[in-house]
């Protein structure tokens, strides 16, 4: 039996697994439960593994040592959002939503390591299965290797994430800069606060607030290529507690989002540059941080040639479709840093089933029949690779 029947044998399996982890989400870095689950099943299965981090996993299957070594990533947190849906199988934990599918993933993930070790006598590598905390968070990952760098012989790595605008079964994949880093910022500009009716006894953060949001609308326009992609977005404004009080404080924050690291440098040095010279003119005091920061998502174009080989197995051609970049972000980066690989879409919007809620909606779903896709997909990629690349 080949590895898409295998998948289509065990779907009741991953459909069952995926509806657990739906019913039991758990936020970023509190996956203690989630990962006790996926001990069980590890253990229930004979794969090996060890816990990394807190709320890690990397087990290893081990076939022929001396072949190459392959790493397959699954994201296993949250969000920190109520569930709407109206299914058996609904969040039993309040404010606790898998609204972005990453409950299927750790199914798949499972099923694939279940294949590969039930062939284990056929594979001529390693693979290792890495189910990885806190994506949501932009923490996971590196958490993960500042821990310890399990990718330091690891020949390629494939994170597969399934995608609600894509139609159900269809793989989606994109070469170079597929999706975009991401560093959040928060500026502070101290000032001295007084009563409104007194405002030159006062340094007043909240004006010099609105001219640096103001003033720094000119970074993208005037300091980016127009042939490169640049955001520089201020989501947050936040100073004052009453009409006729002037703060002594203004909190800032925000996004920078990229697909190239020399921009994204351009950008946070220009954001910096704008934010003290505006603080010096009104004479407040500037600190700047980046709570959190990822880079650039970037696909191994070899990789990636390869991989359609090994997709074109598992769906019809016309199921292959490639997808322009996202300004998503997504800290698989922080493996791509570490081993060369590429990260793949899967199809799990279904019109006729009623889903059609984007990710991060309350009411987010997935079609379960893309799980056997990504199941196959993450197993026929290692095998293919080892053998074949």
């Amino acid at each position: 039996m080949n590895i898409k029947d295998q998948a289509i044998v065990y779907k009741n399996y991953t459909v069952d697994l995926r509806r657990e982890f739906h019913s039991n989400p758990e936020a970023a870095l509190n996956e203690f439960e989630t990962v006790k689950r996926i001990e069980r099943e590890l253990k229930s299965i004979g794969i090996p593994y060890e816990i990394v981090g807190e709320t890690g996993i990397v087990a290893t299957i081990e076939g022929n040592k001396d072949g190459k070594k392959v790493a397959l990533r699954a994201d296993i947190d949250a969000l920190e959002l109520d569930d709407l849906k109206e299914v058996s199988y609904k969040s039993k934990n309040p404010g606790l939503n898998h609204a972005c599918g990453h409950d299927g993933h750790t199914a798949m993930l499972i099923t694939a390591g279940r294949i590969l070790y039930e062939n284990i006598d056929k594979l001529n590598g390693t693979v290792l299965l890495i189910f990885q905390p806190a994506e949501e968070s932009i923490a996971g990952a590196k958490k993960m290797l500042a821990e310890k760098n399990f990718l330091e012989d690891v020949d390629s790595i494939l994170g597969i994430h399934l995608m609600s605008t894509l139609e159900s079964g269809k793989v989606g994949y994109s070469y170079g800069a597929s999706m975009s880093s991401a560093d959040s910022f928060v500026i502070k500009l101290q000032g001295k606060g007084g009563h409104g009716s007194s405002p030159h006894l006062s340094v007043d953060p909240l004006v010099a607030a609105c001219a640096l949001v103001t003033d720094a609308q000119h970074i993208i326009s005037r300091e980016i290529s127009p042939d490169e992609f640049g955001v520089l977005t201020f989501g947050i404004v936040n100073s004052g507690t009453r009409h006729n009080i002037i703060p002594d404080s203004a909190l800032i924050e925000g996004t920078i989002r990229t697909y190239n690291k020399n921009v994204r440098d351009i950008i946070k040095a220009a954001l910096e540059r704008v934010a003290k010279s505006v603080s010096d003119a009104y004479r407040t005091e500037m600190t700047i941080k980046y709570p959190t920061q990822t880079s650039s998502v970037v696909n191994v174009g070899t990789h990636v040639d390869f991989s359609l080989n090994t997709i074109k197995k598992l769906v019809d051609e016309d199921y292959v479709v490639e997808l322009p970049r996202s300004t998503g972000s997504e800290d698989f980066s922080y493996f791509l840093e570490k081993a060369p690989g590429l990260y793949l879409h899967i199809g799990a919007g279904n019109k006729e089933k009623g889903i059609i809620y984007p990710h991060h909606h309350p009411k987010f779903d997935i079609d379960e029949d893309a799980l056997p896709v990504g199941a196959a997909l993450y197993a026929q990629y290692a095998v293919d690779f080892i053998n074949e690349f």
